[in-house]
């Protein structure tokens, strides 16, 4: 099973590789059946297709999935950063939870934003992430969609 550590590692390797544009993830940190879930909906869900959709579920499941939210992320925030916060490891060892931080300008407006995106990481016993939840204010994430509809 992954540790802390490694988990702790592999998140500010993510964070590096955002803040960088690259869509490389550390190998093995997601499956390809990881779950993403974004304010209590799973992303096959807010596709708007049959959530067993095998072409849904290629979408929003796994490093494609991970992709799939990060460059939509970039395409709404252009010169979008993350940074983390403490990553905790509770009383529950298959379950960890840190607050990142994003700022950049939103696409169309230029408008700056700066929010803090909860994000809770379950964990399969082989040591990937099964569940990755994300949370932030409904407002922004309203600010979001729209600056990725912006050209």
């Amino acid at each position: 099973m992954a540790t802390t550590e490694s988990l702790t590692a592999a998140i500010d390797r993510i964070i590096e590789l955002f803040n960088a544009r690259a869509m490389d993830l550390p190998d093995g940190f997601f499956d390809r059946r990881t779950q993403f879930v974004l304010n209590g909906s799973p992303f096959e869900t807010l596709l708007g297709r049959a959530d067993n959709d095998p072409l849904v579920l290629m979408l929003a499941r796994g490093p494609a999935g991970f992709r799939f939210a990060a460059k939509a992320v970039q395409h709404a925030v252009p010169d979008a950063k993350l940074e983390r916060g403490d990553v905790v490891n509770d009383a529950d060892p298959l379950k960890i939870t840190t607050r990142l931080g994003l700022s950049g300008r939103l696409r169309g407006t230029n408008e700056p934003i700066n929010t803090l995106v909860d994000v809770t990481l379950n964990i399969a016993t082989a040591g990937h992430i099964d569940v990755a939840e994300a949370s932030l204010d409904p407002l922004t994430l309203d600010q979001l969609r729209i600056a990725r509809l912006a050209s």
